[in-house]
């Protein structure tokens, strides 16, 4: 499902390149719910991005649906992305001017308008937001964004789906909720799941745990070439 092979990635920082990520083998099953974790600036947000096409490594494969995202066009990487990745957001990143149905219409290919409101009106349902469809994302609480969040990313089905920190912001409660919808989802869809958590009550949840000290060499101490 996804493959990385010998990645490496820095970041420019003053006229300096500073290595984050060196990753020599990395594999995701199919279908498999997996936590992430690690500490603060271990590269887990940079892992996400390479995985969805969002980065490019300085050198390595990432094969994600036997497509190297690495050999990819920026076009081509976004249209596969927009194919095949679901991706949540720990800020959400919804437009303010528009509801949160305006919001979830702007993600959807062209298909006719009954269509598109019964399947809208479904996720709405599904996540317990049905009501709130028509409010824009300042006249809903946060974890009520994080669940049309959720809708966005969903609603295309696609086979994979990426989440960096979704519950980072929320509540004990309403962490607890979007977690357990997430999860719930992506088991009812077949689809793997890569989330990023620092919360311990969550974690369990998980089929797997990936420690990034176990897959980045820069974080275990190991000499970078």
């Amino acid at each position: 499902m996804i493959t990385i092979q010998n990645v490496k990635k820095s970041f420019k920082v003053q006229k300096e390149h500073i290595p984050i990520l060196h990753i020599p083998s990395f594999y995701l099953e199919k279908g498999k719910q997996v936590a992430l974790i690690g500490p603060s600036g271990s590269g887990k947000s940079t892992l996400l991005h390479l995985m969805s096409g969002i980065l490019t490594p300085d050198q390595g494969d990432v094969i994600v649906h036997g497509v190297n995202l690495a050999a990819q066009s920026e076009k081509m990487r976004d249209r596969f992305r927009a194919q095949n990745i679901g991706y949540v957001f720990q800020d959400f990143h919804l437009i303010n001017s528009l509801t949160a149905e305006e919001n979830i219409k702007l993600m959807l290919p062209k298909m006719a308008r009954s269509e598109q409101k019964e399947l809208v009106e479904h996720w709405f349902q599904k996540v317990g937001l049905y009501e709130k469809r028509n409010h824009k994302p300042s006249e809903l609480s946060r974890g009520q964004q994080q669940r049309v969040a959720i809708i966005r990313a969903l609603i295309q089905s696609p086979p994979i789906v990426l989440a960096d920190e979704p519950t980072g912001s929320l509540d004990f409660e309403n962490a607890t909720h979007i977690m357990n919808l997430l999860l719930t989802l992506a088991e009812e869809q077949n689809q793997t799941l890569l989330c990023v958590t620092h919360d311990p009550y969550q974690i369990e949840k998980f089929h797997e745990i990936i420690r990034m000290e176990e897959v980045n060499e820069i974080m275990n101490g190991r000499k970078i070439s």
